[in-house]
């Protein structure tokens, strides 16, 4: 038995080794963040994010004209603080309350938003009208209108703000701003029409980012550019580069010379959103459900902004009369929860899937879903994986169980395929094709051995897309040095974990990869110990590779998020107590300890274990042609 079990072994690791270097390729760890440049100075013509005027209605846009700055309107809510510009009616200033850029206590607020000329690129939300008929744009709002406060003076929850523009051709226009407890805003946008004739316009808000933006993580697992869904059809649209996903990025968007750069429209007949998406935050244009809408993603080449846009169905307002339209901005932190309600009890069609889940969204939603729900119960994100991993391995137990039988019966076969063996001689196509004629009639699977380990592989990956891209295990402790479990292990063997007076070599560095911290030497351990269950193959190949594979995933998983390699420790004490207490019941003891102390011997006697003779000595060699005395017997 220990030899088939090796191989299936040997093959599961293999694949797992195999599976990981490839992983480890594709998503390496995050790099270390790099200081974005100095803004450069960007005038108020640069600023304007117009929508193009492709509609049959709608004219030229007039060029912006340099305005100085205009005053602000506050926002301050439990979980949002910033301004709004009255420059245009731009919401352009957003911090986010409850997230820090690092772990220190002193660390600055994380800023979402931005305006033209600040300290980060600029990145903002606006709203306007494309006039049709015989208005122009001068008689509409637009990036760069200048409002009047109608009422209110700081956005608040229960506390809206009310701009107002007169066109003083007849046209009033209002803006009513308001916000709830978390991160969605409602923008009502109300046109009076006091002229002696009827007027057509078109609403449409944009969401406007100068540049790629530098903090970009350029890491395959976490999406980070335009996300949209369009009647039920989701699309992740990365900024530059190729992309496997169905959705091309914003370089390979057609040119449209209307557009002023490449993009793309999308026709919603009744539900949709769309805009950008950060690792941990985003930004969402939502339109009111249940009505047609133009969705825009477009990238304008000669300012460099990348574009999102909803363009709404133009309304007709008749002479003396008024017309609103209303639709939401979501800015801030994707929160599962809170997306959740929003999709649940807002009425935000397929909001959840803002989150990027992955290919194994299967996997991964349900996986996030009881991580959550685990994280509530206990307060600790450590032990809600832990738990987690327990939750896991009980579901695959059946499985888990059969191939551990499985294994068991080859044991009790190894009589019969030694008998096979002899009798088969140098015929390998009849020794195979018995062997398999006889696992068919005692019903044993040899590669069942393998079978926990694939079903491992789809749920490590959606357990590290989990850790990685929600922002519940963002800056999420555990305990002592492990304050965060999205982050590498920052403890070193550099410093002996902490024990000499000098720093540990930066995460993300080489030098951290190589000097490993304390849950990664407990992977390996773990490892190695989940080996001895059985003694070391007879193979000297096979036996090396063993030797050494527990030790080399310990160095290459050393760099992924310490919430994962908290899983996997989890995962293999549970896997050994699990083959330990099966084996038992099957009246096999493993010699855990004669294994381990055959591991550490110098020369093990791994020829004599395949050799029918065991010669008692050496001294004398006998012919190849001439059998010794101890061969005749």
């Amino acid at each position: 038995m220990e030899e088939n079990n090796n191989k299936n072994l040997l093959l599961a690791t293999a694949l797992s080794f195999l599976v990981i270097l490839v992983w480890f390729v594709l998503f390496p760890p995050p790099e270390a963040p790099v200081a974005p440049p100095a803004p450069t100075e960007v005038t108020s013509a640069d600023a304007v994010a117009t929508p193009a005027q492709t509609t049959a209605t709608a004219g030229q846009a007039e060029p912006a004209e340099a305005v100085p700055e205009a005053p602000r309107l506050t926002i301050d809510t439990p979980k949002l603080s910033g301004s709004i510009s009255m420059l245009g009616g731009r919401i352009d200033d957003l911090k986010l309350k409850a997230y820090r850029e690092t772990i220190k206590p002193d660390a600055e607020t994380v800023r979402l938003l931005s305006p033209v000329g600040g300290e980060k690129q600029a990145y903002y939300a606006l709203y306007g009208w494309v006039p049709g008929g015989s208005l122009s744009f001068g008689d509409v709002p637009g990036a760069n209108t200048e409002w009047k406060l109608a009422s209110g003076s700081t956005l608040s929850p229960g506390q809206p703000v009310a701009l107002r523009w007169d066109n003083g051709k007849g046209l009033t226009f209002t803006r009513e701003i308001s916000v709830d407890d978390d991160y969605m805003f409602t923008v009502s946008e109300t046109v009076e029409n006091t002229s002696a004739a009827e007027v057509s316009l078109q609403p449409y808000g944009v969401i406007a980012r100068h540049g790629v933006p530098n903090d970009l993580q350029h890491i395959f697992v976490a999406h980070e550019g335009a996300v949209s869904r369009v009647d039920g059809e989701l699309c992740e649209r990365d900024y530059t580069g190729s992309t496997w996903l169905s959705c091309d990025t914003f370089a390979q968007l057609d040119d449209d010379a209307p557009e002023l750069g490449k993009a793309i429209k999308e026709q919603a007949a009744s539900d949709g959103w769309i805009g950008f998406t950060d690792h941990y935050w985003m930004t969402i244009l939502i339109p009111e459900q249940g009505k047609p809408f133009t969705a825009v993603a477009k990238h304008v080449t000669a300012s460099d902004i990348y574009q999102t846009e909803i363009r709404q169905e133009t309304i007709v307002v008749p002479a003396g009369g008024k017309s609103t339209t209303t639709s939401r901005l979501f800015a801030g932190a994707k929160e599962w929860e809170t997306i959740r309600n929003y999709q649940n009890e807002a009425g935000i069609p397929g909001f959840i899937d803002s989150i990027d889940w992955g290919l194994f969204f299967f996997f991964t939603k349900p996986i996030f879903a009881v991580l959550h729900w685990l994280h509530g119960i206990i307060g600790n994100m450590g032990l809600a994986i832990i738990a987690l991993t327990f939750v896991l391995k009980v579901l695959v137990l059946p499985l888990a169980y059969k191939s551990y039988v499985s294994m068991a019966r080859m044991k009790e076969l190894q009589p019969e395929m030694e008998a096979l063996k002899e009798r088969a001689g140098d015929d390998k196509q009849k020794l195979q094709r018995e062997m398999m004629q006889l696992y068919k009639d005692k019903k044993v699977n040899p590669a069942a051995g393998c079978l926990p380990i694939l079903i491992q592989i789809p749920i490590f990956f959606s357990l590290y897309k989990v850790i990685f891209v929600t922002i519940e295990l963002r800056h999420a402790p555990f305990f002592g040095w492990l304050n965060d479990l999205s982050a590498p292990d920052s403890s070193s063997l550099f410093n002996f974990f902490g024990l000499m007076p000098w720093d540990a070599p930066p995460m993300g560095s080489l030098l951290h990869l190589v000097f490993i911290g304390i849950l990664p030497i407990l992977l390996g351990i773990t490892m190695w110990l989940q080996q001895k269950l059985n003694p070391a193959p007879t193979d000297p190949v096979q036996q090396q590779i063993f030797a050494w594979m527990p030790w080399v995933f310990m160095f290459m998983l050393g760099g992924f998020a310490s919430g994962l390699v908290v899983y996997w420790i989890t995962n293999n004490t549970i896997t050994f107590a699990q083959q330990y207490l099966i084996m038992r019941s099957h009246g096999h003891k493993p010699d855990l300890f004669g294994n381990i102390r055959s591991g550490f011997r110098k020369k093990p006697a791994v020829a004599a274990a395949n050799s029918p003779a065991k010669p008692t000595s050496v001294s004398k060699p006998t012919s190849p042609t001439k059998p010794g005395p101890k061969a005749r017997k």
